[in-house]
Order: C-alpha cells, then structure tokens, then sequence
C-alpha cells in the first residue's frame, strides 16, 4: 500500500538542522518532537536540559494515562523519532513496542536511535494512522502524543484504533483542544490562520472540542477514562521555544508558535490529556 505523502514543513527543518548538526536543535527536538510539561512550571528555567526533561515527562504522563505497565504490545501512532518507544522501553519489561509513522524519514532515525532494553522487543512501521496494518484485537494500548491534528480523520483514527485494541485495551492521547465558545471565533479567522500553521506545521486540524471528543469516543464504542487539563504546565514550552529560534543567522520568531502561545495562555486552545477504554463486551 502506498502510503499518502504528508507535508509537514518544521520536519524538513529539523532534519535540516540535523544534517547541520545544530546542537540545541538536537537536544531540544531530535528525541521527542513535541512540547514539554513541567509539573510547577515556575521552577521552568530555559535550559536545554530542562526542556528535554519536560518532554520525557509529557510523554511519562501520556503513556500513564493509558495505564502502560510491563508485559503490554504498545503502539505508538505518530512515533517521529522513538522518543516513546524508547521511554516506554526504559521503564518497563517484556514489552512488545511498535511505532508507527507515515514518514520514512522520521523511522529511519527512529531505528537509528532506538535500542530494546529490558527484555523488550520493538519494530517500526511504516503506515497511516487512519488505516492501520494491524490484526484486530492486537495491542493492550494504542498512544498518539501530540500528533492526532496531523491525522486526515480524527474518526477513522479511533474507529482503527478501537480495532486493533484488545476488549479493555485503552486509547492515550495529548491534542490542542478550542474551548466551546472560541471555536466559531477560530472558524471564522481560518481563512487568515491557516497560510501561518500549514507555512510551518503543514496540515493541521484543531477543530474538535471536548465535547466532540466525547461523542466521538462514545459512537466508536470507548468510554472516557481521563480528561486532564495541562494547558499551565505546558507553558513554559513558547519561551523556550522563542528562544531557541532567536538563536542562529537570520533568526526570527515563528508567527504560528506566537499565535499559539497566545490562544494558550488565554486558555481559549487548552492542552489536554485524553484516555478511553475499548468497552469489554459482556
């Protein structure tokens, strides 16, 4: 199967700035792609290694959120470069870890990488998310951490992820999600948004609410587990940010990540954290 060729302009970055060997762009981002959490964002102080630390943890919580424990199959749709996987491979034992990603390109690194430790096995595969090549009843937990905007269907993505999973299996994921009210307000200014997302983040899709997540979990056959709110301790990600694209020739912030920054700390787009359970026919 030929997998759909998906645009994502800050990947062609990073691996640009791989090739380059830019240090602070490796730290930061050549091991997990995506933002951090801090637990008392106050104590936040800007560092490279302080950054890298909160990504770990935003994954921590992603992968605890689906109750990830020893002997599980796992896998991680949107894998990018193994950051998960090889978290998950850390903590625990007797693991069967599969990433998963549409990007060539992001799995070679990822096999690059990442190494199985613990008496855990892991592969990576080639695929799209909205058609997973997998057998029915197939894994205990199916994560997405920060990459379900990407997907071409939020719907389909559940309903493959549904299954794949065993009966109890469970379904983790992190997404940008508008607040009711801000939605219409973000609809309506598309039109302008849009050309400064897809200029840096390629397609994006951020138009489901809570409430959406909710009906969408419970037409595909899950019930809701966690709904955690952790929009403030995501934070401290824009400044870092800033600061890592002040530094370099021709240096510029990046309007999208500005305009991110700002529906966040208004909390109009909050940042959360979502489990379901496939339900356990009786």
């Amino acid at each position: 199967m030929q997998n759909q060729k998906i645009e994502l302009p800050y990947f062609d970055q990073l691996f640009e700035d791989i090739r380059q060997g830019k240090t602070e762009v490796i730290k930061s981002f050549g091991h997990h792609v995506h933002w951090g959490y801090w637990q008392n964002p106050t104590t936040a102080d800007g560092s490279i290694d302080d950054f890298a630390n909160a990504a770990e943890n935003l994954t921590r919580r992603v992968c605890d959120a689906g109750g990830a424990s020893d002997g599980q199959r796992i896998l991680d749709c949107g894998c990018g470069f193994g950051g998960t996987i090889a978290s998950l491979s850390d903590r625990f034992t007797n693991m069967h870890l599969v990433g998963l990603n549409i990007d060539p390109r992001q799995l070679q690194r990822a096999k690059e990488l990442v190494q199985p430790r613990n008496s855990n096995h892991i592969e990576f595969v080639e695929g799209d998310a909205c058609q997973l090549p997998f057998a029915d009843n197939s894994f205990d937990l199916v994560l997405a951490v920060e990459c379900i905007f990407h997907f071409p269907s939020r719907q389909k993505f559940f309903q493959e992820a549904w299954r794949v999973l065993k009966p109890g299996g469970k379904l983790a994921l992190c997404d940008f999600v508008p607040q009711e009210a801000f939605l219409p307000f973000m609809q309506l200014g598309s039109y302008f948004i849009k050309p400064f997302l897809s200029n840096f983040f390629g397609y994006v899709d951020s138009n489901i609410t809570l409430t959406a997540y909710r009906s969408l979990a419970q037409t595909t056959g899950f019930t809701s587990i966690l709904e955690e709110d952790i929009t403030l301790n995501t934070l401290p990600t824009y400044p870092f940010l800033r600061q890592l694209q002040s530094t370099g020739e021709n240096a510029q912030p990046d309007n999208s990540t500005v305009m991110a920054e700002w529906v966040s700390r208004l909390q109009l787009i909050r940042y959360l954290i979502l489990s379901y359970q496939k339900h356990v026919e009786s």
